[in-house]
This record gives structure tokens, sequence and C-alpha cells, in this order.
């Protein structure tokens, strides 16, 4: 290390003027081992800076080269990693932090040695030297004329010593007193010796002098001795008192921890003692009542009511650890528990007999109900039995199997009471349906063959024999001559002037009044018992009731309870909730079926009445689940709605399937079909029905598959017809199915009114062309050859000069159809038109003016043709349009 000392000293820092003071071999550390030096330098001008550089051995030879430098101020932490164990690693802290790994500790020690000297001599700054052993840090750094160099070495102080300022200035002062100083050397460096030699004497003469004093200074340090001596045994003979005293004390301190224990005790007990009094010492008027007490009186209930809330509170205080150990307190939980018994028997005694006792009062009130379409007003039994009310919640919490032993007892009682008074209320109900729709109407036939209305009215069993579900209508099935339908409608009429029509709607109306009074009277009494068994036996339950008492539970002082014990409320919540809705099931349990058995019957007497139902039911259902959608009233319903949409979709069914089945006379015109008037009809007193309806979805969804079925129907029947041309039968009811849908306004109908339009416009005009044909049948053949000779290239003014097409021949045939003749064939037209059309639909003037618009038009192109052709030749028809106009006015007034 000292020949490469040297070799770096004479290499790199002499030709810089520096001085190398310290060096150590380091690699960085956690990288591969690439060593370099890091040396300690000072500059040999003033003034001295002092550096930090890092050499490195050059990768292309053997020499080093300087690699970078640091300034020793911009150091600010040494770290030496470990101040007890030898470690080669340290860090010097610069503008960042440098990790090195020394080649041995040594060197690692005597570095950080040199740095900190440096630092005390040249810088005088904080620089932290932490991990470094004490021994390595020089506690000061001597300021006299012999001074060595801070951190270098032997070597270094045998070749250069600084002087500090004030041995420069004495020497300046010597030099100033000898002239000769400069001149000649050896002469003042023997005037130096001998003054030295001088000054040493005189220094020995002056110890020597001294000596008595320190004799004198002996004696004095020997008294000062003795007088120690005196001094500690005096303190010692007080420390020997003070120790007799502290003995002392400590029995008086001992003494008093005794008392203030003890009296702490006595005052816990009597706090003790104090909380068991207060807590559990039930009065002796509550004791009576608890025993005696009447529960019979509104007094009465109310005293039982707090002794039982009292008796309450002893058992639930939260005695402190130890207590139940206590023999006294035992004693008294146990005379706690038998009154708990004693009451909780005796209370649930009571009030078994007064559910029993309802149950009889209740019945003897029956009979007044029995012929009024209303129910029993339970009120004031609720009244009476919610006195009971915070009793059953004490019970609830105090003796649970008992509380759970009456409800049964009331859901029992009470559920054959409600089961005896809605059965009597449901057979009020369906006697004042049938009792006035079961009239001679109802079952009214035409003379007829038995055979046949018996096989009609077994293939419609289930819609009552037409789309608007009356029995009546039966006899409307076949498709006849509107002639024979009025005289069956006519022989339909009951009592009075009223005809069967009327007295559907009459029924209708009567039992949708029935059914909404029946729906009006079973919502109040649900409702009402749903609130009085929340009440009574204290169960959530609206949603909004269970959410408040969850926010109410969350959060008790302004403190926060934790997430497990807010999920078991709001399970305990859930659960009463269905607990209320398992005793509305059981109480109410024939609601149900009697609502159904209802609906079927309405559904019997007039399939339509399944729409009043669809519609009073949805009312009631979406009122019910505004309230509560979880309740049993909400739920009950929901499942008649059911229901009753079953029967409504079935009512359509039934519809479309007697339109499938739809038979027509053979012998008579079909004019306007039945299925179609009778959807006229159902489509009526649907939008009379279902105005501001909640269901509206399910009616429009119904129109779309019965105008579909319609169309359907109608095209089956025009295919079918033989008496009737097709294009007659599909223009006369697709008309009156556009009059229809034209005339009620059916939203979701738009399209089908618009395709029912189209169609009776395409079957008119068909009807038209085709029943008209050809009226002056030789002159159209006649024409019809001249257009097939301009048609094969012949000039149209060179027809006439073809032989069968000349002049001549066209004066022939002209004058085969004179005025008369063709007042004639319009007039035999007009009657086969009126044989074909219906008089309900009132189409004859339209066919008739259309069928004089095509006349005109054919008349109107033979007059073009002869133009075109016969130029010049004055031959004209025998009639004129006028003529025309005035035939077919003239025919149409006659019929």
């Amino acid at each position: 290390m000292t020949a490469i000392k040297h070799a770096l000293q004479r290499d790199i820092f002499t030709p810089n003027d520096e001085r190398l003071l310290s060096i150590v071999n380091v690699c960085k550390a956690g990288k591969k081992k690439r060593n370099c030096f890091l040396c300690a330098t000072v500059t040999t001008e003033r003034p001295v800076q002092v550096n930090v550089v890092k050499v490195k051995k050059s990768d292309k030879g053997d020499f080093y080269k300087r690699q970078t430098a640091w300034a020793l101020r911009d150091l600010a932490v040494v770290d030496a990693k470990d101040a007890v164990k030898e470690n080669p690693e340290f860090d010097l802290h610069f503008d960042k932090v440098y990790k090195w790994v020394a080649s041995s500790t040594v060197e690692k020690n005597t570095f950080i040695s040199c740095i900190w000297k440096l630092n005390q001599r040249y810088l005088r700054k904080k620089i932290d030297f932490i991990n470094v052993s004490s021994q390595l840090l020089e506690e000061s750094v001597p300021s006299g004329e012999n001074q060595s160099v801070a951190g270098g070495d032997e070597e270094a102080v045998d070749e250069y010593q600084e002087l500090n300022a004030r041995e420069e200035q004495d020497i300046e002062i010597m030099m100033e007193g000898c002239e000769y100083a400069i001149s000649n050397a050896e002469a003042f460096a023997e005037k130096l010796s001998r003054e030295l030699q001088v000054l040493d004497g005189a220094n020995i003469q002056s110890i020597m002098a001294s000596e008595k004093q320190v004799n004198i200074l002996m004696k004095l340090l020997d008294e000062a001795l003795k007088e120690v001596d005196q001094i500690e045994l005096k303190l010692s003979s007080y420390e020997e008192m003070l120790q007799s005293v502290k003995e002392q004390m400590d029995q008086i301190s001992e003494s008093n921890h005794l008392i203030h224990l003890s009296n702490t005790n006595n005052v816990k007990l009597l706090s003790e003692i104090e909380f068991l009094v207060n807590h559990m010492d039930l009065a002796k008027g509550h004791i009576k009542a608890l025993q005696e007490g009447d529960l019979t009186s509104s007094r009465g209930i109310e005293a039982c009511t707090n002794a039982a809330d009292a008796l309450l509170q002893c058992m639930n205080v939260a005695l402190h650890p130890g207590h139940d150990m206590l023999h006294a307190v035992k004693q008294q939980q146990q005379r706690f528990s038998d009154l708990r018994e004693q009451f909780a028997r005796r209370l649930a005694s009571h009030l078994n007999s007064v559910f029993v006792q309802q149950g009889h009062d209740q019945s003897s009130t029956l009979a007044q109900h029995s012929v009024e379409l209303t129910l029993p007003n339970h009120h004031p039994f609720h009244r009476d039995l919610l006195r009971y009310a915070k009793l059953m919640e004490w019970l609830k919490n105090t003796d649970y199997g008992k509380y759970e032993g009456l409800t049964k007892n009331y859901m029992d009682y009470l559920s054959r009471l409600y089961e005896r008074e809605i059965k009597d209320f449901f057979e009020v109900a369906k006697i004042k349906m049938t009792g006035t729709t079961r009239e001679g109407k109802k079952f009214a036939t035409l003379p007829r063959k038995e055979s046949a209305v018996k096989q009609e009215t077994e293939s419609l069993h289930g819609s009552s024999g037409k789309l608007t579900g009356s029995t009546s209508s039966l006899n409307k099935l076949s498709v006849q001559s509107s002639g024979n339908r009025r005289s069956q409608s006519s022989s339909l009429l009951d009592m009075g002037n009223m005809s069967a029509s009327d007295l559907d709607v009459a029924d209708r109306t009567k039992f949708d009044k029935i059914f909404e009074q029946v729906l009006s009277e079973l919502e109040p009494l649900c409702l009402a018992e749903q609130d009085f068994i929340s009440k009574f036996f204290k169960l959530q339950q609206h949603q909004s009731t269970s959410g408040t008492t969850t926010n109410e539970v969350e959060e008790m002082d302004g403190v926060a309870l934790s997430r497990s014990y807010t999920s078991a409320v709001q399970q305990t919540i859930s659960s009463e909730k269905d607990m209320i809705r398992q005793m509305m099931t059981k109480i109410f349990r024939c609601i149900e079926p009697e609502l159904n058995n209802l609906i079927a019957l309405g559904d019997k007497i007039d399939s339509f009445n399944s729409l009043y139902m669809l519609v009073k039911m949805s009312h009631h259902v979406w009122t019910a689940q505004n309230v509560d959608p979880a309740s049993f009233l909400s739920t009950t319903l929901g499942n008649v709605l059911v229901t009753v949409k079953r029967n409504f979709d079935k009512c359509i069914s039934n519809q479309m399937k007697q339109m499938d089945e739809v038979k027509i006379s053979k012998k008579s015109k079909v004019g306007i079909l039945p299925f179609v008037a009778e959807f006229e009809e159902f489509a009526a007193l649907a939008e009379s029905i279902f105005k501001n309806a909640e269901r509206r979805g399910d009616l429009d969804k119904a129109y779309i598959k019965l105008i579909r079925a319609v169309f359907i129907s109608v095209e089956k029947v025009a295919n079918e017809s033989q008496k009737t041309p097709r294009d007659v039968v599909m223009m006369e009811n697709f008309h009156h199915i556009f009059a229809t849908l034209s005339r009620l306004k059916i939203s979701c109908l738009e399209a089908e009114k618009k395709e029912a339009k189209q169609k009776y416009t395409d079957h008119l005009q068909s009807y038209v062309i085709y029943s008209l044909g050809q009226p002056l049948e030789k002159l159209n053949h006649f024409f019809e050859g001249v257009e097939a000779r301009v048609a094969q290239g012949i000039r149209e003014e060179e027809v006439s000069y073809q032989l069968a097409f000349n002049k001549q021949e066209l004066r022939k045939v002209i004058k085969e159809y004179p005025g008369k003749e063709v007042k004639k064939g319009l007039d035999n037209l007009y009657k086969k038109v009126d044989k074909h059309l219906c008089e309900e639909e009132n189409l004859l003037q339209v066919v008739w003016h259309s069928m004089q618009d095509e006349f005109i038009r054919q008349y109107k192109h033979f007059e073009g043709l002869i133009a075109r052709c016969y130029p010049g030749s004055g031959i004209t028809m025998e009639f004129t349009i006028q003529d025309i106009l005035d035939y077919c006015s003239s025919i149409a007034q006659s019929h």
C-alpha cells in the first residue's frame, strides 16, 4: 500500500500541487468488484483545500487516473455501519449517498480517522460521524508550536511541519533583532542555542525555588483530608438516625393504607347493597297486582301492565360479577321467576277466554248481516283487546312459549269466526248476482231443433254462445240473413220493451257493482285485522316501519352498533313480517277460494264479466301494493288477479275459437258477419270498462289477437260463401270494421284500421268491375278487335279500311244498343247488386255510384276509339253521358 501511495503522490497529486494524506482500497457495495482508491488530499497552496478523490486504474495500462473529486466541505455524513463489530462497509453522504466496501477494516478506520482530523483542522464544520468507534475520534487537536500535521503519517511529519501564525511572528521578531540572520545562518543558530540554554537554566532554578511552597501545599492537603474524614463520620451518624425515622414512617404509612383500604371496601360494599336493593326490590303493590290484579277493567289492566314492566326491569337488571353467587340474589331471582310464571299463566288463560268469548259473541251478530252485502265490524273487539297490547309485548319478551300459544289460539278461533262471516258474505253476493241474472231471457231459445241448440251449446261451452258471452246469444251463432237476425233479436225480448242487449248491460253493471262492493268490504277488513295483529302481537308491519326501526337501532346514544348486530335486527324484522303474513293467511284462508268461486260464477253467468273483474281487481291490487307490496292482502289479491287474467284470456280465446268454427248458410246472403258485429259490441264495452284502467295493456293485446282473428275469419267466410260474392262479403265486413275502429279511436289498432280501409276499397273496386263487366258486350268485343289491329301495327286511321271493322260494321253494332236497352241492362244490374248487398251496412248507393263511374269510363273509352280510328265519319253512340246519369238516377229512385 505504501508503494501505491508514493506512486499516486508522484503521478497524480504532485503535478496538481496536492499532498496525499490517507488512502483506502474500496469497491462499490452490491456490484461486481471493480476496485478503486479513495484518497484524502490537501493542497500545498493557501488557502488550503481538502478533497476526497476517487482514483481508478486505467483499463488500457497499469497507470492510474483521477476519476472523481469531492470537496470535504460538501461531506455531510460519514456512516461506518457498526461501531462495535468489524465491518468493511461505510457510506459517504455528499450530494448523494455513496456506499463503499473497503478491502480491510483497518484501512477503513484509518481513512475515517484522517477525515475526522482534517475536518477538525481545516473546516471546523459539523460532519456527522455515525456508527464510528469513539477511539477513532480524537477529543481535541493540540495547538502549540509543535503541533503536527493533522491526519499525516510519520513520513509526512519528517518531510514537512507547517508553522502556525504565532511561530511565524516570533521568528520574524527574532530575525529582525539579528540583522545577519539571513546572511549568516550558522551564527544565528548558535545565538538561538545559547539563549535556549539560558532559558533552561532559569527554568530549573524556578522549579527549585518553588519546593517550599509545594511542601506547604501538601500540609494543607493533609489537613483537608482529616476534615473530610470527620465530616464522613457525622454523615454516617445522621444516616443511622434517618434510617430509624424511615422505619417508623413506613409503619405509619402501612397503617394508613390499611385504614384507607377498609374505608374503600366499606363504600363499595354499601354501593353494591344499594344497587341490589334499588334494582331488585319489587313493590308490594306490584306483587299484589301480578297475583290478584283484575284483568277485565281498564284500571286493573294498567296496574298489571305497570307491575309487569317493573318485574321485567328487576329480572333484566345487569348484575355485577359475583352477584349471582349471593344466596339472597338467587332467592330474589327465583321469586321473580315464580311471579312471572304465575302472571303469564293467568294472563294467557284470560286472553284465551276473551278469544273464545269473542267468537261466540260475534256469531250472534251474523244474522243481521246475512241479508245485506256487508261484513261485521270487528273494531270494538280490536279496541278491547288493544288494552292488553303492552302485556302481550311483556309476554313476548318474558315467556315466548305462552306468547306463541296465544298466537295459535287467536288464529284458530278467529279463523273459524272469519270463515263463517266470509262464507255468509259471499253467499249473499252470489244470491244477489244470480237472483236477477237467471231470468227467462237467459234461456230463451228460438224454435229450432233441440239437437242443433245442444250441439252449438256444447261447441261453445265456456264462452256462453257469442263474443259477448251472454247465454241469450246462443241462437245468434248461425250466419243468416239480416232479416232473420232481426227476427231473432226481436224474439229475445223479455219483459217490457227492453232488448236483450240492454238486459245484458244492466246485468253486467249490476255484477260490476256487486263485485266492487265485495272487494271494498274485504279490503278494510283485512287491513284492519293486519293492523290489529301488528299492534297487539307487537310485530313489524310495513317496510317503512322496518326501515325506521333499523335506523333507530343502528344509532343509540350517538354510538354506531356493529354490522352483525344491525344484520340480526333486520333479520328479526323480516321474520316478524313473515309471521304477520302467516297469521293473516291462516285467519283469512277462505278468502282466496271464495273469491275464486265468485269469479268462476261471474264468468259462468257472462264471460264478459271477466273484463269488469280484471279492471276492478287490478285497481285493488295496485292500491294494496302501494300500501305494502308484501302484505297478505296484496299477495292474495295478486293471486286472484292471476285467475281473473286467465279467465279474461280464456274469454278472448273462446271468442277466437267461435270465429274459427263459424258456419254460414248456403241459402241466404251473408251480410255483416255476427262476430264482426260482436267485435264492435266487445270493443265498445271494453272501452267503457277500461277507461283509465291500470291494465290497459292486457286489453290492447286482446284487441290485436281478436282483430287478427276477425280478419282471418272474414276472409275464410268470404272464400266459402256461395250465395254472396266473395268481394261483397269482404267489402261489407271490412267497411263495418273500419267504421267501428274509426268511431272508437283505439290507438293500438291504427294499423288494422288502415288495413281494413284498404281491403274495403280494394274489394269494392273489384266487385264493381266484376259485376258491371261489359254492359255493351258486342260493342266491347268490336273495339277489342280494333285495339288488337292497332297493336299489330295498323295505324288507327287505317282501321276503318279493314273489312271486319269498317264503318258499316261499327254502325251495325251501335244500333244494337239503343238507350232503352242500355237502361234495361242497368236496371237488371241494380237488382242484381241489391240482392248481393245487405241492408245493415247500406252500401248499395256507394256501389251503384261506383258502377256508374265505371260505366261512364267505358263509354268515354269507346268515344275516344271512334274519334281516333274513324275520324270525320260522324258516327256516335245512340245515348250520351247525360243519358247514363239520368238512367242511373232514375233506377236508383225507382227502387
